[in-house]
């Protein structure tokens, strides 16, 4: 309907394709079980072939239900749940077993901290976590052990380890609990400009619809086989990939861990045609020696996002793997990505803009102070309405009013413009977000810890422009003593006591002062030039080598 359409006002018009997939996610799975029962859904992606786990869909959701079953034995429906662990198959069938035990999910990046688990946990009143033993090195009993210590109503801890002995609980013969569609799903957390983070509740509907229009428009097909290296705690991960491939009863490759030798092997074995990868991945792919050696025969689309994909990475991974491409946007706010290119989108417009609504919702760009939709290339503020939308901040009715209006618009906080065509260029950002190699890091939250560093008066954080990363953290601080400012060596490790890696600042700039407003705010946007500029330096410092990777 709208393709021939040429644009006067900045309002995409909600359209169909379609039917929306109206069920829970344990209805999709169970409805997989039936129809290809036999289809392989998920395969471990090891090193080793050899120990390459393999699950059909029948394996799998009993594998599930079993799941759920155990659960049930330490939980009630509508109770929330963490989910700590690494990208193994357990963190699937642990999501899937909450899902249909009507628990609801809250996944947690094993990179936190204590303390940062313990803030997830304690906003969302989780009931318990189900946890690995480590990530990355990281023990994770220790810091649930001490999460445990302070929120008295985290009653269990459940290791995955224990999924087998956990299934032998439960009663086969029990009834599941009856779920809707509009339920909420997941508890996925999300910063915000105050810096701490806020609990987008998704619910069945919007996570799985999302998901199968994004990797529809990314040209995966039925039945196809997609690889995953995206963690699972994101959107990316469980959500896009994952859900994505279970809508079109495709087969859900994990790795654990991105590593580009591995990456291309999979491909050559499990004949995989789609992933999600973003670009400093697609750059370590095309440079890797394997990238000639390997058949990539079956590899036929890419989907990217999250960072600015340059027109030349486009076409050179067009013409070498020999795929079609597709950018998406979205925000975890709106159940995922809601704007995407299509795979026969010219180089420019994959690289220039970030394609059109998907089905079965209306996005508009209005004015930030009269709130009036705009005409077509005039920059204002993405507002987005339809299936998609999440039910609220869990918890914060202030920041939900703030976010979803009385008619049903979720406002995304970010700038840019729609075409005559109708596609969406972004051109900046209300919120104060950093984007560190596809993940959103929010500047308040670092600087709630450094402000209580004993040697820092004040303390300002921006992201700094990065060909690797495309950002990366950068602390610009006002020490209490100009002659005896604190070592950036002893502040990073502060930082780590208390922040995962991707959120501890890399470059450390001193200041004597700011640049203020008026009524005596920071500005932000005056470092950053003064950075650009070389009025502002970084103190040279030399990170250690274990973090010196960390996406």
């Amino acid at each position: 309907m709208t393709a021939q359409i040429k644009f006067v006002e900045s309002y995409f018009p909600k359209y169909d394709s379609g039917p929306l997939i109206d069920g829970t996610l344990g209805d999709l799975m169970l409805r997989n079980a039936a129809e290809v029962p036999d289809r392989l859904a998920l395969i471990e992606g090891a090193a080793d072939p050899a120990r390459r786990r393999r699950w059909t869909y029948r394996q799998f959701v009993d594998e599930a239900l079993a799941c759920a079953r155990g659960l049930l034995k330490h939980f009630k429906p509508g109770e929330r749940v963490g989910l700590l662990a690494p990208e193994t198959p357990e963190w699937a069938i642990f999501q899937h077993g909450m899902s249909f035990a009507g628990l609801i999910i809250v996944p947690i990046n094993p990179a936190y901290t204590a303390r940062e688990v313990a803030f997830i946990l304690g906003n969302a009143g989780a009931a318990g976590i189900v946890h690995a033993d480590e990530s990355r090195g990281k023990d994770l009993v220790a810091v649930v052990k001490e999460v445990q210590a302070q929120l008295s109503h985290v009653r269990h801890a459940i290791n995955v380890a224990d999924l087998a002995a956990l299934q032998a609980e439960g009663d086969p013969a029990q009834e599941l609990p009856k779920q809707d569609p509009g339920d909420v799903m997941q508890i996925q957390y999300t910063s915000g400009t105050t810096g701490f983070p806020k609990g987008a509740c998704l619910h069945h509907r919007g996570v799985i619809n999302a998901a199968h229009f994004i990797v529809e428009r990314a040209a995966f097909p039925i039945g196809g086989v997609w690889l995953n290296s995206m963690p699972m705690f994101h959107i990316g991960g469980a959500v896009v990939s994952e859900i994505g491939v279970f809508s079109r009863q495709g087969t859900f490759v994990l790795m654990r861990n991105f590593d580009p030798a591995l990456f291309l092997e999979l491909i050559e074995a499990e004949k995989v045609n789609c992933s999600l990868i973003v670009p400093t991945m697609i750059l370590a792919l095309l440079n890797h020696p394997d990238a000639k050696t390997r058949d990539l025969s079956s590899f036929n689309s890419i989907l990217s996002g999250a960072a600015a994909v340059p027109e030349a990475l486009v076409k050179r991974a067009k013409k070498e793997f020999n795929v079609e491409f597709a950018i998406m946007y979205g925000q975890t706010e709106s159940n995922g990505p809601f704007l995407e290119t299509f795979t026969t989108d010219s180089d420019e417009l994959q690289s220039q803009t970030i394609g059109r609504p998907i089905p079965h919702v209306e996005v508009k760009v209005v004015d930030i102070g009269t709130l009036e939709t705009l005409p077509v290339n005039q920059v204002g503020e993405y507002w987005v309405r339809g299936f998609n939308t999440m039910k609220e901040y869990y918890g914060q009715p202030e920041a939900t009013r703030a976010t979803l209006t009385d008619d049903g618009w979720l406002r995304t906080g970010d700038l840019g413009t729609m075409d005559e065509n109708g596609y969406f260029r972004i051109t900046g950002r209300l919120k104060e977000m950093i984007i560190r190699g596809g993940m959103n890091l929010y500047p308040s939250e670092i600087e709630s810890v450094l402000f209580e560093h004993p040697d820092i008066a004040q303390v300002a954080v921006v992201g700094l422009p990065d060909e690797t990363w495309g950002e990366t953290v950068a602390a610009v601080i006002l020490p209490k003593s100009q002659d005896n400012p604190p070592r950036p060596e002893t502040l990073w490790a502060y930082c780590r006591q208390n922040l995962s890696p991707q959120k501890t600042p890399e470059h450390w700039i001193f200041v004597k002062e700011y640049p203020l407003t008026a009524t005596g705010k920071i500005q932000k946007n005056v470092l950053l030039e003064w950075c650009k500029d070389g009025k502002l330096s970084a103190t040279a410092w030399t990170r250690p080598e274990r973090d010196s990777k960390v996406a």
